[in-house]
């Protein structure tokens, strides 16, 4: 009997409570429903296993560049700075709380195909990352206010299950008039920020008067923006440089060179650390992508091909830059408005939220405003042509900036961790369950599955009344010939990419969507 128990107690402590070793056992489970060979479901399940603890080996990287860059901001402004980046405060989070998160995000997925299944809500989110980042919000803050594990991971796999069928369907009318059809959802938690700008980009162009984005010559020059690693090192070091510089004129060269480990001999040394903890952070985000792939490369295909047996006919939803093809002029202009509305509500912050409510700063970041901002900008451009892009992406620099700085009051001790999540649903759905699970146990609970109730309710309400009467959010503009220009164009920069390719419609070259974007569907044949 003592074999038995120590045998239990092994599997449990030593195995399954350890999120790198169940993520495996998740892993080769789902391969072997798919009678992958006995290698193919060794080598993928030791392959997640490595992705996890590369996700802990870049964390303790985010941890030691983020440190030095937090003493200066506190110095410098007088306030906590904070840098929204998903893979960051993941990656720390996976010390405390990687086995809730791991159990959370597995049975999330479960509880999302079976909605999928058994409501008109047909959708798939295959938008993995965004799958773990969305399970780690909802472990940090419900284990902040204090909810037991098991509630934890039930009530929340719960909730991000309906998360998962809900947002596609709020913005698919929108995602409709991006992409001409039903063949795709967006799957990605900056849902609303999406809607925000598609609902904006109306409002800016009744008339449906405002040209496209995709008639703008943008220059290749900012090809490079679309490298995350470059993206992130860049802005990284630009923000430390900034600071740096304002630390030291403010406090002098005593306090400021102490910011760093060992400190620093002299202002070139002291600039210099600084560029290079900016780099340093690049890389360690960069190892957490890394991580994040190779785990995702090996579950999401066993999720996807069990989903598809389980809910045939289901609509895929995909990452962010799946729309990003369909109007490529308008992911830059929408990233640029986005960085733009970060930088004025930065001050915002600064002037007024920040002192009256207590507000860290949020710190605008190159990545999180590229991908949401892009993203945003086309469903503008969908709505509101040029000026659409523009307003849209600006929209959504404002919710990236006040929602992150809002959402730290409910991470509990994560709220000085100097990183934050970055995207729109995790700043409103965060503060929303994070509010109501510390109103106490059984009262939050209560709440917490009422709120599930209600979402859930309204998106089945969208799909039916406003999904599939096909409701058109811009009536006012043309939709002919949005799709073929659109698929013209994917199709050109795939046959091109080194020079961006060449549109039928267009005499000039176009930016190519970021690597690994997926081809717009072809348009439906009339």
């Amino acid at each position: 009997m003592n074999v038995l128990v120590s045998i239990a107690e092994f599997l449990v402590n030593e195995f399954l409570s350890v999120p790198a070793y169940l993520i495996g056992l998740i892993t080769a489970i789902g391969l072997i429903a798919m009678r992958r060979s006995a290698g193919q479901v060794i080598g993928g399940a030791v392959k997640a296993v490595l992705g996890f603890l590369l996700i802990g080996a870049g964390a303790t990287l985010v941890t030691a560049s983020l440190a030095p860059l937090g003493v200066m901001i506190q110095g410098a402004l007088g306030a906590q700075g904070v840098v929204p980046t998903n893979e960051a405060i993941a990656g720390i989070a996976q010390a405390e709380f990687g086995a809730q998160v791991a159990w959370l995000m597995i049975l999330g997925f479960v509880v999302a195909i079976l909605l999928a299944r058994f409501t008109p809500l047909r959708y798939v989110f295959l938008t993995g990352h965004h799958l773990l980042f969305m399970a780690t919000l909802i472990t940090i803050v419900m284990a902040s206010a204090g909810m037991p594990t098991p509630v934890v991971v039930v009530l929340g796999a719960v909730l991000l299950g309906i998360l998962m069928v809900s947002l596609p369907a709020l913005a698919q009318p929108w995602t409709r008039r991006v992409s001409g059809d039903d063949s795709i959802a967006i799957g990605h938690f900056g849902t609303a920020g999406y809607i925000a700008a598609g609902a904006v980009g109306r409002l800016v162009d009744r008339k449906g008067t405002s040209r496209s984005t995709e008639d703008i010559k943008v220059p290749e020059s900012l090809r490079f923006l679309r490298d995350s690693m470059v993206a992130t090192a860049l802005s990284m070091v630009l923000m430390y440089l900034v600071v740096a510089v304002v630390f030291l004129v403010r406090e002098g060269q005593a306090t400021a060179f102490e910011a760093f480990d060992g400190g620093a001999s002299d202002v070139g040394n002291y600039l210099m650390q600084s560029v290079t903890q900016g780099l340093q952070f690049g890389i360690a985000v960069a190892v957490i992508l890394f991580g994040v792939r190779t785990i995702l490369g090996e579950l999401v295909p066993a999720f996807q091909g069990i989903a598809a047996k389980v809910v045939p006919g289901a609509i895929p939803a995909l990452d962010a830059p799946i729309v990003f093809p369909f109007a490529q002029n308008a992911v830059l202009i929408g990233f640029l408005s986005s960085f733009t509305g970060g930088l004025i509500g930065l001050l915002v912050l600064g002037v007024w939220l920040g002192p009256v409510l207590g507000l860290a700063l949020i710190l605008p970041g190159l990545v999180p405003h590229f991908f949401t901002g892009g993203a945003a900008g086309v469903y503008g451009n969908a709505t509101g042509g040029r000026r659409g892009a523009v307003a849209g992406g600006f929209v959504n620099g404002l919710l990236v900036t006040f929602l992150p700085a809002l959402l730290l009051k409910v991470l509990g001790t994560f709220g000085s961790a100097n990183t934050t999540f970055g995207d729109t649903d995790f700043g409103w759905f965060g503060i929303l369950i994070g509010y109501s699970a510390r109103t106490g146990v059984v009262s939050g609970i209560v709440l917490l599955a009422v709120i599930g109730a209600l979402l859930l309710t309204v998106a089945v309400l969208v799909q039916k009344r406003v999904v599939d009467a096909g409701w058109d959010p811009a009536p006012a503009r043309p939709a002919s010939g949005q799709a073929d220009e659109a698929s013209g164009r994917a199709h050109a920069a795939a046959d091109g990419p080194a020079t961006g390719g060449m549109s039928e419609a267009s005499a000039y070259p176009r930016v190519a969507p970021p690597v690994g974007a997926p081809t717009p569907p072809p348009p439906p044949r009339p």
